[in-house]
Order: C-alpha cells, then sequence, then structure tokens
C-alpha cells in the first residue's frame, strides 16, 4: 500500500469485509445497539457471582453526579464506617460538598503560587501549557484529601449539603478557570512592566477574597462549628455538640493521617519497584502537611496488602481505569466480560507498561474494594467494588471486579501503613524521586 489511500485501497477493503459473514452480523448489531453493548459477554454473570466470603458492611451507595469528586467520595466512603461504628449508625454520610469547597479555594492559592513562581517560564513552554489546562479541576488523589482533612476536618452530610453546583460542578469550574487564567495574565504582565513579585503577592489577597466569595455564593458558606443530631440502630437519640470540623474528624474518624498510606503499581522502566515517587506541580494544599508520595510495588504486593486490610474488616479505596472492559448495567470489571475483540476480529495486545507510556491507560476514577474472595491457596479470584455514581449504574451500585482486571487497570491503594511489611516501610521513609507534571501517575481521579 502507498502513503496515501487510493480507490483500489477502498475496494480492497470492502472486498474484504464482504467475504465475512461474522463482520456483516456484528456490523447489524453495532450500528442498532453501539460497540459495548453488542460486546457484552452473556455468561459474565455466572462466572462472576456478588456473594463474598470476606466482606465489609460499607453503607448505602453515594452519588456524585455530574462532578469528578470520586476520589473524596470514595475517601469519605471509608471514613464514614469508622463513624458509624462508633455511634452505631446503619448509615451516614459525611459532607462531600465540605472539602469540596476548601479544595476550589486552596487550588486557586496554589495555582496563584504557581504562577508567581513560573513568571520567567515561556509562555508557549510545554509547562506553562499544563498549568494553564485546568488550574482547578475537580480531580484529586490520595495525598490531597489527606491535606484538605488535616487541615478542615470533616462534616456530615446534612451539616453542609448537597448544592446545585457541588452536584453540577460545569458551571462553577469554567467561571472559576476563567477568573484564574486572567489573574495569571494580570501576574505576568505586571511582572513584565517590572513589578516585584513580593507587590504581586501582596495582590493575591483581593484575589483570594475574590474566590472566596464566589464559592460561598455558589456552595454556601461552610461551617466553623456545628451541632450534628441522628438516630441510631438500636432508635436512640445521638446528639453530637457544638463540635468543630477538626475535632468531629478526630474524634469519630480518628485515623492517623500519617499513616493511611498510598501505594502504587507501574510497571514502567523509569519507576522501579520498591522506590518512592512524586510528582512536581501536583497538590492542592500549599505549604499542606501531606505533599504527594506513594511507594511503587509489584501488583502481587498490592493485592496482598489489600487482602489484609480486608481481613481486619476494613475497606480499600483504589484508582483504577474504569472505563476499560467496563459494564456499567450490569457492573462487571473484567477482561472477558466485553468481547470487544471477537466482536472485530482484533485483538488488544499491549501490556500494563505499555499502555502507561502511550497515554492508552491512566488512573481516572477513584473507587472503594469492600469485599474479596480467595482461592484455596490464598489467591484472590474476584473483588466486590462501591462505586459513587448512584443505585441506577452496575448491581445496585456495586461491580464485581475481576483479579486479571485488577492487575491489569488498577494503579493505587490507601492502606494503614500498620500493613506493609518492615522492609516496604523502610522503602516507603526514602526520599522520592520527582516525576514530572505531565506523568501518568499524577494523574486525576474524576
Amino acid at each position: 500500500m502507498d502513503k496515501a489511500i487510493k480507490e483500489k485501497d477502498l475496494r480492497q477493503f470492502g472486498r474484504v469485509f464482504d467475504s465475512s459473514e461474522t463482520a456483516h452480523v456484528a456490523m447489524n448489531a453495532v450500528v442498532k445497539n453501539g460497540i459495548n453493548a453488542s460486546a457484552l459477554n452473556s455468561a459474565a454473570g455466572a462466572i462472576y457471582p456478588r456473594v463474598f466470603p470476606i466482606e465489609v458492611e460499607a453503607g448505602e451507595v453515594c452519588n456524585q453526579k455530574k462532578s469528578g469528586r470520586c476520589w473524596m467520595f470514595a475517601s469519605l466512603n471509608v471514613m464514614r464506617i469508622d463513624v458509624m461504628k462508633k455511634l452505631n449508625l446503619k448509615n451516614m454520610e459525611l459532607s462531600q460538598s465540605y472539602p469540596f469547597f476548601y479544595d476550589k479555594l486552596e487550588r486557586s492559592n496554589m495555582f496563584l503560587e504557581t504562577m508567581l513562581e513560573t513568571l520567567e517560564e515561556p509562555l508557549d513552554g510545554r509547562l506553562m501549557a499544563f498549568l494553564l489546562q485546568d488550574p482547578v479541576g475537580d480531580g484529586g488523589q490520595w495525598d490531597m484529601f489527606r491535606s484538605l482533612i488535616d487541615k478542615y476536618g470533616v462534616v456530615p452530610q446534612e451539616i453542609y449539603p448537597e448544592s446545585q453546583a457541588s452536584s453540577n460542578s460545569r458551571e462553577l469550574h469554567d467561571w472559576l478557570t476563567r477568573k484564574l487564567r486572567g489573574w495569571a495574565c494580570e501576574l505576568r504582565q505586571r511582572h513584565e512592566a517590572g513589578e516585584s513579585v513580593a507587590a504581586l503577592r501582596a495582590s493575591k489577597e483581593k484575589m483570594m477574597e475574590d474566590v472566596y466569595r464566589m464559592l460561598a455564593i455558589t456552595l454556601g458558606r461552610p461551617p466553623m462549628s456545628f451541632t450534628w443530631e441522628a438516630r441510631d440502630k438500636d432508635g436512640h437519640f445521638v446528639q453530637v455538640a457544638d463540635i468543630t470540623p477538626q475535632d468531629f474528624f478526630r474524634k469519630y474518624v480518628g485515623w492517623n493521617l500519617d499513616d493511611r498510606i498510598t501505594v502504587i503499581n507501574a510497571p514502567t522502566a523509569d519507576k522501579p519497584y520498591h522506590r518512592t515517587y512524586t510528582v512536581k506541580y501536583l497538590g492542592n494544599v500549599e505549604g499542606g502537611k501531606y505533599p504527594v508520595k506513594y511507594l511503587n510495588l509489584p501488583m502481587e504486593d498490592l493485592k496482598a496488602l489489600a487482602v489484609a486490610q480486608l481481613r481486619d474488616g476494613q475497606t480499600v479505596w483504589f484508582g483504577s481505569d474504569v472505563d476499560q472492559f467496563s459494564d456499567d448495567k450490569i457492573g462487571h470489571l473484567a477482561l472477558d466480560a466485553m468481547e470487544v475483540g471477537r466482536l472485530f476480529g482484533v485483538d488488544f495486545p499491549m501490556t500494563k507498561a505499555q499502555r502507561l507510556d502511550y497515554g492508552e491507560s491512566l488512573m481516572t476514577h477513584a473507587m472503594v474494594i469492600t469485599g474479596v474472595d480467595l482461592d484455596e491457596k490464598g489467591n484472590p479470584v474476584r473483588w466486590k467494588v462501591e462505586n459513587s455514581w448512584g443505585k441506577e449504574v452496575g448491581k445496585d451500585g456495586f461491580y464485581v471486579m475481576s483479579d486479571e482486571w485488577f492487575s491489569e487497570y488498577a494503579y493505587q491503594i490507601l492502606l494503614d501503613r500498620k500493613y506493609l511489611s518492615e522492609e516496604q516501610r523502610a522503602e516507603l521513609d526514602t526520599k522520592p524521586k520527582v516525576l514530572q507534571p505531565w506523568d501518568p501517575m499524577g494523574s486525576l481521579a474524576f
């Protein structure tokens, strides 16, 4: 075949297509029903049953609606279990809108500080293009959430409920982004005119007052203290009186945030296992206690650590590429649940490392593992996953994830540090290698 597609090539393509009866059947099915629906494996329900011998009661499924707050929902879904246990509650939700407010506020501040740090960077360079692409997006990672909770605590959802803009964040995102880019332009122009960085930073207070006003008008002012009341499982009245969000977290969630760490699986040549990594310019809280840092481990280690935590009755936050071989209607995350290769008569042979290197896959979404099934040797076979897209997606909001899918498309899990081996804890405490801002492990979960 020549460089350009010619008429003779089109005729040859057509002859090959017409010679295949299965291609015509597939065409009829896909034209009417779409690719994914036509590729569903009807036997998947029998392959992946929904009863799990190791399972943690997780509460009712939540719904992030039209927002990119999965990293917050998944984190709060793990945290609320401890609140429910301490107060003997059947169910409760921690406010997802509350950290959303402070994430936008803190991320705006960090963006302005980054603009001050990069005044000498060429505007048409790769770094500035990256930083200006999405200054205040919804997505995030665990360490970003950890910094928010450390500073601002948590509140029950009834205390700071959802708003139109938290459930559908596009408008707020667009207007705040427009304002931040305008300020970036102003700061660079004033710098070019000879103003000092100190003088530019002095004007940041007024900018942040504007950000706070925009957020408060859109989402409501978050509480500095509150009183919360509920009924426990036995019908008894529960009151938590005159408490700050920080004290509510300390008393009723009770986590030592220093011990809640993430490990990743990135099998690329540039990231050797048993080393720690961070990502330049990745974060949300300027001067926060918890910069992004993770330990890269083989997938077998991630699985063993996740199983150990589940055995102790603790769920597992994890980040993955949820759109790969995913069936939202029935609720399967499995390589054989969607037979796209057989439908098209092609294969998809890239390895996990190759997909990361070539931009085919990265972490896009955070969910919670609530159960696991093990074989006779103690190896995981399938996992139960709680999503945050409401009960209508998946099976009552839950998915069954095959172990093979976990190997290929899971990238990060949240653990209590105590589950690491002594050797792994020593590895975690090493100085991290700094990755470029656009590295795939700097991707945000939405």
